[in-house]
Parts: C-alpha cells; structure tokens; sequence
C-alpha cells in the first residue's frame, strides 16, 4: 500500500458498553446480527492504518466487516515488534462485534530489517515474536503485506515456518499480493495461505508524475482476478478483491493523493464519478460509488470477498463506500 504515512500517535480508546445499558446492549446485538446474516460467507476485510492521528475506534464501522487487519505491526532496530497503541483494546473490540483481528506486517514502505530478520539466522527469533504477540493480544492471526525487496529468498521460507506454528492454533495466515510481482510468490507459499488479498490498485501514482491516469480500473480487476485464478489455480473463494477508499492527484494544488472522504467533502456530486478535474487544473483519480459496486458485483461472481484500504478514508451517510458495498452484497 502506497498512501501516505502520517506520524505516529495515539488512540482514543472506545467507552465500554455498561450491562445496565440494554439499548446500547440490544442495538450492539442487532448489528453483529445483521453482519452475520447479510456477509454469510463472503469477506469484507478492512484495513486500518493504527498509527494514523484521526484512528478512533468510534469511527471504526465493525458491524460492516469481517475482519479487521491492523496496519502496520513492524520490527524496529532491535528487531522487536512495535506495537501500536491501544492493540489491545482494539482487538478486543472487534472481538465484541464478532470481528476477527489481525497483525498485518510489511506495507508498501520499505523497512530495512526484514532483510535480515528472514534469514535463517534470524527467522525463527522473528517468528517466535510474532506467534507471541498472536497470543499476547488473542489475535486472530497475521497478514503478510511483505512487497516490493522484501518479497526475497526467504519469503517462502517465512511462510512455511509462519503456517506451522500457526496452524496448530487454529490461527489465520494471510496476505496481502500485487499481481506485478506475483510470479516471485512460490506456489509453495500460496497454498499455505487462508486467503489472499489483492491489492487491485496504484497502476500508477505520484511516483510516475510522467504516466498520470486511473489506478484502479474495473478492467485491472477483472485482469487481475483472472491471473491469480487462471494463471495461478488459486481457489476463487480464497481470493479477496482489494477496493480503493483514497485517489491520487496529478499535477492538483492538492497533494499527492486524497482520501474519498476527503475528495467527496471538497468537490460536492464528485461521489458519482472517478475523476475530477479540480479547479487550478490537473486530475484527481479514484473510485466513487458506481465503480464500487460494480466491483463488489464482480467479486460476488468471481471471489469470495473484497479487502479495502483503508476504512478511514471513507465517507459517512449516502456516499459511503463501505455502505454501498453493504447494499449491493446484501441484495
């Protein structure tokens, strides 16, 4: 994932809800309820990025999701595991909401000790971590978004080890893929994953000023959905289509990129469309609301779930993407 890192702060924690407070209680039980009922099998994974100044668990919508992948839990120089703050509390209010949690290392920004922490010298150190902070914090399991360099020699190495300590505590594996370097993912590795999710976006971006256009098409999903079916015989019901809430901005006054909540909130009626020419001149391309759905749509027929970074660049109300989703898979 390539959206930009904001600096590193806390989290306001989420108020318990008290057992003398029965509308709260029953209206807390109608949304887990509803969530069962409508996602049956199909995954919505959403990412949030836990490090983020505006990440309030509130705002989080866990009655529209299935899992929740928390971004991103990394080594430091010492090779131990940064936690962000509030873990705890955020896994177990998932939890709450019968959501499964999960630590999603790696991202799209490089960070230098992988490495080295996935060689044999090192691997089982790291992974001895990470099984412990699964258990530490009653995780539901990891998410691998290793990308770019880090997908190295060891990467399968890492998963086979990963799946073996994992699988016996009935714990999830997952990943997070790009079909552009998916030919240096092993057939090996992807057979030990629970589910893949591919991040079907970023065609271009800030990073090729020189090539600006659309990030994520309809026809790269479908392209991409294809390949990892196809060409690489993975079971469609393990695949997850991942689904953009930000866009990126070409030559604006407005940055490299924007959130969707952000574009819709500056440019009124842009929640129909998946390009603005913004006042000033240059382009601003995303996914609004159309795009969406006719993605989910697609997932629905071909996958068996979608994955969305992130949740908190959505909109709230009518023009939420997330509830929009919601609409076309519960219909």
């Amino acid at each position: 994932m390539l959206t930009p890192r904001l600096k590193r702060s806390g989290m306001k924690s989420m108020p318990m809800i008290k057992a003398t407070e029965c509308g709260s209680v029953l209206i807390a039980f109608c949304l887990i309820t509803f969530s069962t009922l409508s996602y049956a099998q199909f995954r919505v994974i959403g990412y949030v990025h836990s490090w983020k100044e505006e990440l309030e668990l509130t705002k989080i919508p866990f009655d529209k999701i299935t899992h929740l992948n928390i971004a991103f839990i990394n080594p430091d120089s010492s090779f131990r595991l940064v936690t962000p703050p509030a873990l705890d509390t955020l896994v177990k209010t998932s939890h709450r909401f019968g959501v499964s949690a999960l630590a999603s290392i790696g991202g799209g920004s490089h960070n230098p000790y992988y490495a080295s922490l996935l060689n044999d010298t090192n691997r089982t150190v790291f992974i001895d971590r990470l099984v412990q902070l699964v258990i530490d914090y009653n995780l539901d399991g990891i998410d691998v978004d290793l990308e770019n360099n880090a997908i190295d020699s060891n990467y399968e190495k890492l998963v086979m080890d990963l799946s073996t300590r994992l699988k016996p505590m009935n714990k999830l594996l997952t990943s997070a893929v790009a079909t552009w370097n998916g030919e240096k993912i092993s057939d090996a590795a992807l057979r030990k994953f629970d589910f893949i999710n591919v991040m079907s976006y970023d065609q271009t971006g800030p990073w090729r000023p020189e090539k600006p256009g659309p990030h994520s098409t309809f026809a790269k999903a479908k392209k991409d959905l294809r390949y990892w079916t196809h060409r690489r015989k993975f079971s469609k019901k393990k695949l997850n289509l991942g689904l953009p809430f930000y866009g990126y901005c070409f030559g604006t006054q407005y940055g490299a990129s924007m959130s969707y909540g952000e574009i819709i909130k500056t440019f009124p009626g842009s929640e129909v469309h998946d390009e603005i020419v913004p006042p000033g001149g240059g382009n601003i391309y995303y996914n609004g609301l159309p795009t969406i759905k006719r993605k989910t749509s697609l997932a629905l027929k071909k996958a068996g779930g979608i994955m969305i970074w992130q949740l908190m660049q959505d909109d709230t109300g009518d023009h939420s993407l997330l509830t929009a989703i919601q609409h076309v898979i519960s219909r």
